[in-house]
């Protein structure tokens, strides 16, 4: 800390550790050492055994040598896993959609990343109700959700008709009740059916029919039908919004990562869930390649932070063992540590309550962003973005070059008296002949105070790289300068990610060239 320049000494800033739970916002714009910044604070965490989760959009390679290389040092490397949207072949697996602590989450996280704004948002609320009558189904048939089942149902809803009900009957129908059925569909004939139903399958048309004369009637069974019955070309309108998005996350070796095939003991790379990386107190690294394809980046992002929300909800009421043995349970909550870089790129609404609420069950959030307009235009709403920067109890801020962002900084920190000393002279001539004096002088010393900001929007926007100002425990302000790492040249780090990292500063350079 510098204390000024009669007196300029530097000191080592400590943090207690009980204020971590109250999150910690870093604000910085790009190239002034904000990732360098995150190293230093993962690199604790990790030494400190926390479980250690590190979102990067945009794919630093140096970030993620440091969180290797620091796993590795540690002795903690068997506990650590890579996700990367941008090198499927050395990423683990992770199913977003295949953990919830309520159905509903699915149908929420495969809509999110629609437009919710105007004829939208009908659009949106039809694409809701069909993806979680597909997930209430897939999980009444013992199955698992994921994007590729989901998006394959929303433009067929037959096949899952059929493998529902056939699933179903046997529960509530009487013994040969599937002989009635192929004589329903023997009976059936093209030109006698209405226009929505021409071209479908006769077997299926004959389950339904069946069904209804029974007066059988299940939730699931009902709402499939009647995604049957519309006409397909006004159904396939309704959901045309979703479909775009759903291609992009089942194309190409995308799909093997974010749709992992559970029966598969040929594919050795791991598939993780947030609850057992919690567990074993492991280091997650996610790259989601936001420069190659912000859409794709955007959803799995969320998807991922919607799902680690529903995780720490879980544990905040059962805590990390619910389900588990008692005599193997643990007694304390492991601490969570969530680095989010870019976080404007990652949050929803499910942010807020991760902030709020997500201290009970152990989780600490560092979140890392540009400006405060990027979580603004990210939320939709200044008052919901007011609600994201209220639960910050730790603000850092380095050098930035947007007025509103400093002054979340500034707006923060007392004023200060400054006393000015002023020096007067004055001297008088005497009018008065007859008067013996001929002059009078006088010499004064004015002594004024006046109220100023104790630091300017301009000071932080003027600030050198690697030097920041910090609020700390309650508003403690301090003046920071931040060692500037480079784990480039770690021996450490396995030989197969050095050459994963060195092919992502080749890609996400050219990127930024352009």
């Amino acid at each position: 800390m510098n204390r000024g320049a009669e007196c300029r000494t530097e000191q080592p800033v400590w943090m207690d550790l009980r204020e971590r739970v109250g999150h910690t916002l870093v604000l910085g714009t790009t190239r002034v050492g904000k990732t360098r910044f995150a190293e230093l604070l993962i690199t604790q965490d990790i030494r400190r055994g926390d479980v250690v989760i590190v979102f990067d959009p945009k794919g630093d390679a140096d970030l993620m040598k440091r969180v290797l290389a620091e796993a590795k040092r540690a002795g903690r490397d068997n506990e650590t896993y890579v996700f990367h949207l941008g090198y499927p072949d050395i990423s683990c697996h992770y199913n977003s959609i295949g953990n919830f602590s309520r159905i509903t989450e699915v149908a929420t996280r495969v809509t999110n990343a629609l437009p919710s704004e105007g004829n939208s948002a009908a659009f949106r609320e039809f694409a809701w109700r069909f993806t979680n009558m597909i997930a209430m189904a897939l999980v009444k048939m013992g199955r698992r959700p994921d994007y590729q089942q989901i998006t394959r149902y929303i433009t067929h809803i037959e096949p899952l008709l059929l493998e529902y009900y056939r699933h179903w009957l046997p529960e509530v129908a009487p013994v040969g009740w599937e002989q009635a059925v192929q004589k329903i569909a023997a009976g059936i004939h093209e030109k006698d059916l209405p226009s929505a139903l021409k071209g479908r399958s006769h077997e299926v048309i004959a389950l339904v029919r069946y069904v209804k004369e029974q007066g059988f009637y299940d939730a699931v069974a009902d709402g499939l039908r009647s995604a049957f019955e519309y006409n397909k070309t006004y159904f396939d309108k309704i959901v045309a919004s979703l479909l775009p998005l759903m291609e992009k996350l089942i194309s190409g070796k995308t799909a093997q990562l974010i749709s992992p095939n559970y029966a598969d003991a040929t594919d050795l790379r791991p598939i993780i869930d947030w609850r057992q990386v919690i567990r074993r107190k492991g280091i997650v690294y996610v790259g989601l390649d936001a420069l190659s394809d912000m859409a794709v980046a955007s959803a799995v992002g969320n998807s991922m932070f919607a799902d680690l929300v529903s995780v720490a909800g879980d544990i905040y009421k059962h805590g990390t063992d619910h389900g588990l043995p008692n005599d193997i349970k643990s007694q304390t909550l492991p601490t969570v540590s969530l680095h989010a870089d870019e976080f404007n790129e990652l949050i929803g609404a499910e942010f807020i309550p991760l902030l709020n609420k997500a201290g009970g069950a152990g989780f600490q959030v560092t979140a890392y962003t540009q400006t405060w307009s990027d979580v603004e235009a990210r939320l939709g709403n200044k008052a919901k973005a007011g609600q994201v920067a209220g639960n910050f109890n730790t603000l850092i801020m380095l050098r930035v070059k947007e007025l509103a962002t400093a002054e979340m900084l500034t707006s923060q920190i007392d004023t200060c008296e400054v006393s000015t000393l002023m020096e007067v002279s004055s001297v008088n001539d005497s009018s008065d002949p007859f008067s013996s004096v001929d002059f009078s002088s006088s010499n004064e010393d004015r002594l004024s105070s006046t109220e100023v900001p104790l630091i300017s929007p301009a000071t932080i926007m003027a600030l050198p790289k690697g030097q920041a100002f910090a609020l700390l425990e309650g508003g403690h302000l301090w003046k920071l300068r931040l060692p500037l790492s480079d784990a480039s040249d770690d021996p450490l780090i396995p030989k197969s990610m050095s050459d994963v990292a060195q092919d992502m500063q080749r890609r996400y350079s050219r990127h930024f060239s352009t």
